[in-house]
């Protein structure tokens, strides 16, 4: 067994193996290396020492030495003698219940989940208020000037989030940090909801709308991060997703308050009332969240980032179960910012972003992920399925009606995706789902040429309701995600500010066009063109987005720092994979792109055997 016991080091700056962090940066050959392992015990406890001094931490130094030997190997506590048996329990359940966490990890998810039901409301009260303010705001949707302004109208928050807010995410979460970034967007949505709800034009609307966005990009950008940054890696998926599912939550119940209040009449002179009490009711879950976020804890990677290691140290003590989870946390992040900032070229990090590979290969994923989940279609019925569903022949209220169905279904199916994001797979479920998503708009455009109005109601319903099946455990949990845990910390927060300005900007585009898309192409051209899109972004998928489940948000270096050509070859090498398995039923081999280095491959890294070093490399790379 060996002992921790050292001679006092001479103090010295504290960097970890440069060879070390050069694997970081450079993954040639696409395995995925953990950057401790093959340090020698002596010199990780040296490092460890000289760490624990240079950031004040001496007062828990054994238990930064235990938390350093599981980082670099999870079987560590196994091995030396220095672990209790509390210790060895705790590490043990950690791999044996997954999902048994701290009441601090979970309370952050339910604060996240509001959160993202703000965003949901903030989105769907509009599909019901639609029904009535064009007319007592004098827009005539009948005529092409009318139509661009009720896109507009609608599509004001998002035209906010892509040019404007979004891009206040990472001066806001520089300044602020993620709870209190959280605070303040949860609070301009709840103001200019009720705002929204005192308009008395087209064009005022419109401007509070807009200012909705401030509260709409920023929260969109940061909870999913903040969410990541405190999840253990296991469940890392299950725990950021709750953002799309509680979106998904949101927009059901939204439509519900649209449903609820639209039987209301107008009362003590308020014309309009039941349209402006639907407005107002989304700012309610903001409120709540404003008071539930000063009771959370900061993100300790966000607190590392600013060199408060004794405060990190306290959140993830809150955070996790023992002291040794904690200590083996905080040292693992500080040694892997320490590699991602060999990274940083002295240049502006938004330029970073796209000239180093690793960071460009995250970016294009993330904008393939955004993209799609606007032009799916899938924010077009979130919108207008009310006038949607009219259209087909349904009245108003069995229109709204219609509508709930459609949110209950987008909520309900995005709960399984809650344990499969991290069985399937984020990459896989979107291959499966797409073609799916495809072959139901197609279903609901089609419909519309029914000449009996019952078959026209019901294939259009089919279709929505078939699409929001397929749409919820792929689509919508994954692209936020996948965002939330793509880009490296030094650049996350613009990376997910570009990721969300994405998917705002098109969703603005959707919002805004579809009323004269609609009319010009008639419901049957304007589906079929989504229905198109869906099919290039499979493509898209296949070649350019890569699979993120199971690893920790550092590990994820290697996973981007594989080519893009390598992972689009690979990409074209599973179709005739996926003919062969799911078409002819045959068992063919899958191929592992990426390969988790074992102990048992230090022999070939440090040069030792090079035959079997080409074997590895080959089976990775191969065109």
């Amino acid at each position: 067994m060996s002992n921790i016991a050292q001679e006092p080091q001479p103090q010295r700056e504290h960097h970890p193996h440069s060879d070390v962090k050069a694997k970081a940066v450079v993954n040639d050959d696409a395995r995925l290396a953990n950057p401790l392992r093959g340090i020698p015990f002596e010199t990780l406890m040296n490092d460890v020492e000289v760490f624990s001094r240079e950031r004040g931490l001496t007062h828990f130094l054994s238990e930064l030495k235990k938390g350093a030997l599981v980082a670099q190997d999870a079987n560590a506590y196994k091995m030396h003698d220095m672990f209790t048996t509390e210790d060895r329990n705790f590490l043990e359940d950690e791999i044996n219940h997954r999902w048994r966490q701290t009441g601090t990890l979970y309370y952050l998810v339910v604060l996240s989940s509001l959160a993202a039901a703000v965003q949901g409301m903030d989105e769907a009260v509009i599909n019901g208020a639609q029904l009535f303010y064009p007319e007592q705001f004098g827009l005539d949707t009948s005529t092409s000037r009318g139509n661009w302004l009720f896109g507009l109208v609608n599509a004001a928050p998002y035209l906010c989030c892509a040019t404007v807010s979004c891009w206040l995410t990472h001066p806001l979460n520089q300044w602020l940090g993620r709870k209190k970034t959280i605070f303040v967007t949860c609070l301009i949505s709840f103001l200019t909801c009720i705002w929204s709800a005192v308009t008395n034009s087209w064009w005022h609307l419109f401007i509070s709308r807009f200012f909705l966005g401030f509260g709409i990009g920023p929260k969109s950008a940061t909870v999913p991060v903040y969410a990541a940054e405190c999840a253990p890696a296991a469940i890392r998926g299950a725990l950021v997703m709750m953002w799309q599912t509680w979106t998904a939550f949101g927009i059901g119940f939204g439509d519900v308050i649209d449903l609820v209040f639209y039987f209301i009449p107008d009362s003590g002179g308020i014309k309009g009332l039941n349209w402006r009490l639907m407005l107002a009711s989304a700012g309610i879950p903001g409120l709540i969240v404003c008071l539930q976020v000063l009771f959370a804890p900061e993100s300790p990677r966000w607190l590392i980032g600013k060199g408060r290691y004794e405060d990190a140290f306290k959140e993830l003590c809150r955070l996790r179960f023992s002291r040794i989870q904690a200590a083996r946390d905080l040292y693992y992040i500080h040694v892997l910012l320490e590699a991602e900032n060999e990274m940083k070229k002295g240049r502006n990090r938004v330029v970073e972003m796209f000239t180093i590979p690793r960071n460009r290969n995250a970016a294009i994923a993330s904008w393939i992920v955004m993209f799609g989940q606007q032009f799916c279609g899938l924010n077009v019925i979130a919108y207008y399925s009310s006038n949607i569903f009219a259209q087909s022949g349904f009245s108003n209220p069995a229109a709204l009606a219609a509508t709930v169905g459609f949110g209950v279904l987008n909520w309900l199916f995005a709960l399984p995706a809650i344990f499969t994001i991290d069985t399937f797979g984020r990459r896989n479920l979107l291959l499966f789902t797409f073609p799916c998503m495809a072959a139901c708009l197609l279903i609901t455009g089609f419909s519309f040429w029914s000449t009996s109005q019952e078959g026209r109601v019901a294939g259009v319903a089919i279709g929505i309701y078939l699409f929001a099946i397929s749409y919820s455990p792929g689509e919508g949990p994954v692209p936020f995600t996948y965002s939330a845990e793509a880009f490296p910390l030094y650049i996350r927060d613009i990376g997910m500010s570009f990721a969300t300005a994405t998917t705002w900007f098109w969703n603005f585009v959707l919002s805004i066009t579809w009323p004269s898309l609609s009319s010009a192409f008639k419901p049957q051209g304007a589906f079929g063109w989504y229905a198109a899109w869906c099919m290039i972004l499979w493509f898209l998928i296949l070649l350019f987005v890569r699979e993120t489940k199971g690893k920790t948000l550092e590990e994820l270096d290697q996973v981007f720092s594989v080519p893009a050509r390598v992972h689009a070859a690979y990409g074209l090498r599973q179709i005739p994979y996926g003919i062969k398995k799911f078409i002819l039923f045959q068992n063919p081999k899958p191929e592992e792109l990426y390969q988790a280095e074992s102990e048992g491959e230090e022999g070939i890294n440090a040069g030792g055997d090079a035959e079997s070093k080409v074997a590895c490399q080959n089976a990775a790379v191969q065109p």
